[in-house]
């Protein structure tokens, strides 16, 4: 009786005993998600460590184990819970950005704000599917500005102390999940809105900003959001504090740190944490279908804003906008660009729009920024 007893203990203690279908399917995702990172190289930066963290949680007992109180992710997860790793990566990602574009073009301004129009949309549709519920339908439209660290930012503050904040890693999930399928997603619509002769028009070379424009502009636009939008400071503030660094050329090290180091740091430690967000029994469920089928509405609702933006503007300027450049205006830099430079090049391949389309793709960025402390401004 002993050995049978301690047999069936032995039993009971495994993963096999403890865990259900929903933890094997998330691990199947995982897998997945990790062979479109390693294989087929789609943001490998950010879908390692998400998939390896949705891997971990799911193998039963590993969520007791890592997120318990005192567990390894249970401290780790507080940057994300505390809304601090976001305004971090925006830092590095400023450090890495270069607006010049922009500044030589600011129409594409224009653009990048265009492109956000997937976020307002969905956010109306949101309210009908959640049954006049404004607060979720904020934090799931969010994903139609294509910037991760934003998602969730958004969706932790608007639902982190709510009985909905299980919805925060799935629409992070679907916000990295759509950055990482950008090549996929944007051709399609971009191809249907336009046609070959707009997708073949060639643009100008841009013009070469000066040093004081490069560091004018992160002053300016800080204050400028910052009078305007209080609540987007800490998105805003940390992106441009990072281009300031860069463009400054007084802190290179700052700069070199911010954009290196501390980036890959956070990276790892947020891409961990949102996967670990993933678990099975709580992940697969109705209400996450519909927050993956309105994250990728969101999505494709802003990419078609943006070229139909650039189309409209069009029959105005005597200079044409290759309407292919508006779909960068989504907030994922600078995939969303080359996407835009791979879609000139096929109907033309003589045509070269990689700058031309990183205008509206740093216009995004700050766009994404904005409506997120528009939608915090109204819902937080």
């Amino acid at each position: 009786m002993d050995i049978l007893e301690t047999l069936k203990n032995l039993w009971q203690s495994t993963g096999f005993y403890q865990s259900t279908w929903q933890n094997y399917v998330i691990i199947v995702v995982a897998c997945i998600l990790l062979y479109l990172a390693i294989v087929k190289k789609f943001e490998p930066l950010l879908l390692v460590p998400i998939a390896f963290g949705m891997l971990l949680v799911n193998i039963p007992g590993g969520k007791e184990v890592l997120l318990s109180d005192g567990g390894f992710l249970y401290y780790i997860k507080k940057g994300v819970d505390w809304v601090i790793f976001p305004p971090i990566i925006f830092l590095g990602i400023g450090a890495m950005t270069d607006f010049g574009p922009l500044i030589a073009n600011p129409k594409s301004l224009i653009l990048g704000a265009a492109a956000q129009l997937g976020i307002f949309l969905t956010f109306f549709l949101g309210v009908w599917i959640f049954g006049g519920d404004g607060l979720r339908a904020a934090a799931v439209a969010i994903i139609g500005g294509a910037d991760g660290p934003t998602s969730i930012y958004v969706s932790q503050t608007l639902l982190g102390g709510t009985q909905f904040s299980g919805m925060v890693g799935t629409i992070t999930i679907a916000a990295y999940s759509y950055m990482a399928l950008i090549p996929i997603i944007q051709p399609p619509i971009m191809r249907a809105l336009t046609t070959k002769k707009e997708r073949a028009i060639k643009m100008g070379q841009i013009r070469k900003v000066t040093k004081a424009e490069k560091v004018i502009f992160p002053i300016m636009i800080t204050i400028i959001c910052g009078l305007i939008l209080p609540s987007a400071l800490p998105l805003i503030g940390m992106l441009m504090l990072g281009n300031l660094l860069k463009e400054s050329l007084v802190t290179e090290r700052l700069a070199n740190t911010a954009s290196n180091a501390l980036t890959n740091i956070v990276t790892i430690f947020l891409g961990v944490v949102v996967g670990a967000k993933v678990d099975g029994p709580t992940f697969l469920t109705f209400d996450t279908l519909k927050i993956v089928a309105l994250g990728l509405l969101a999505f494709c609702f802003g990419t078609a804003g943006g070229i139909l933006m650039a189309k409209f503007m069009n029959l105005f300027l005597k200079k044409k906008i290759n309407p292919l450049i508006g779909s960068a205006g989504v907030s994922a830099v600078p995939m969303a660009a080359r996407v835009s430079q791979l879609e000139g090049q096929r109907a033309d391949p003589t045509n070269h729009l990689l700058m031309h389309a990183m205008g509206p793709n740093v216009a995004g960025v700050i766009g994404s920024a904005v409506a997120a402390g528009i939608l915090i401004a109204i819902f937080g």
